[in-house]
């Protein structure tokens, strides 16, 4: 099994990378090098973790042929250039959350993929855990039966001295709020694990913080399975949380409340009847653990790299993700219900941005 060599850009997150992604796994990456602007910042992850390689300039990674994959953890303002140009130069990329900051943003690094070398993965880290695991092989076994409601609230706390680093709170720099760098890895687990939305209606505004990007969202989905779905979102809570909770025909699922982890274990995962209940003990329990979050995600990611597995997250999940953030921003400004899928023709196509005041 070969060992991939991996060059974190953005020291910031990035660390996290390293800590739950690569250093868990020794025998499949080898963190090369780093990259950040901010000196202090560089070399305290470089001195943590012992990595001699060390730079400011993204285009030095992108000419070492050394390195295997370019990991992004860069202010998402500028995740497009740098996902673009690290595909034209023949690396693997991983990206942070949001891939970036409109679909048509989406739609041309999904085009400079089908003539790349490398492979490209967004991070969606919360699809991994014991809890929602499980989740996951109740319904694709058939046991949960038809999907009726459900419930997905992003409950966090975001005060003002968050929104001193320069780059947050702003549309040109942060592409979005609640919706995009928060509530983003809610949604997605809603879509893992019971498909995609056909209609939406939202609404959205910035009653928390004073910054440009919205703090507070209500939304309701109708799903093309035909099941209700609400999502609340706020940066206004005195206590932080993270809940799906799905109501199925035979078993109701409930997340952990953990913010920044609820795919983890344990979930309430609650049968109809005795019998459900059985089928439920029969397919789970012999299911091996899952590590949560970055450890778990970048194992697959090597998998696939090795041709030994599916890509774990593709740039047409990300997509899903923020072409449910771009109907909530049309919704909120026009009143309207939105139906999905949104092509060019959506007046939020090639810029998102909402009024939220």
């Amino acid at each position: 099994m070969s060992i991939k060599t991996v060059a974190i850009v953005g020291c910031g997150i990035g660390r996290s990378h390293i800590v739950e992604g690569y250093l868990p796994h020794p025998d499949k990456f080898r963190v090369a090098a780093v990259c950040d602007l901010n000196e202090e910042r560089l070399n305290a992850v470089g001195d943590e973790f012992g990595i001699e390689r060390r730079t400011a300039s993204f285009a030095e990674l992108l000419a070492d042929e050394s390195i295997d994959i370019i990991d992004i953890c860069t202010p998402p303002g500028i995740h497009r250039e740098q996902v673009v140009a690290a595909l034209a130069a023949g690396k693997h990329v991983v990206c942070e959350k949001p891939l970036t900051g409109s679909l048509a943003a989406v739609d041309e690094i999904m085009e400079a993929e089908k003539g790349a070398k490398g492979t490209l993965m967004p991070i969606f880290q919360y699809r991994y855990g014991d809890g929602i695991q499980k989740a996951k092989h109740i319904i694709d076994a058939g046991i949960a039966g038809k999907f009726y409601m459900g419930a997905v609230e992003t409950f966090w706390l975001r005060k003002p001295e968050y929104y001193t680093v320069p780059w947050r709170g702003k549309w040109a720099t942060e592409l979005g709020g609640v919706l995009v760098t928060h509530a983003l890895h809610l949604h997605d687990m809603l879509f893992h694990l019971a498909g995609p939305a056909a209609r939406v209606f939202g609404r959205v505004a910035t009653r928390v913080n004073d910054i440009e990007v919205e703090d507070c969202a209500s939304v309701s989905l109708l799903m093309q399975n035909g099941a209700f779905v609400s999502l609340s979102c706020t940066l206004g809570s005195q206590q932080q949380i993270s809940r799906l909770r799905l109501h199925f025909e035979n078993v109701t699922f409930e997340s952990n409340h953990d913010p920044y982890a609820p795919g983890k274990g344990p979930w309430q995962i609650i049968a109809a009847n005795d019998e459900v209940q059985a089928r439920i003990d029969a397919a789970i329990g012999d299911l091996p653990p899952v590590a949560p979050r970055f450890n778990t995600q970048m194992a697959h990611f090597h998998e696939h790299l090795s041709g030994k597995g599916p890509l774990p997250v593709t740039s047409a999940d990300a997509r899903r993700a923020l072409e449910l953030v771009t109907a909530i921003y049309q919704s909120s400004d026009s009143g309207a219900d939105i139906a999905l899928p949104i092509g060019p023709d959506s007046p939020k196509y090639a810029d998102w941005r909402a009024k939220t005041r």
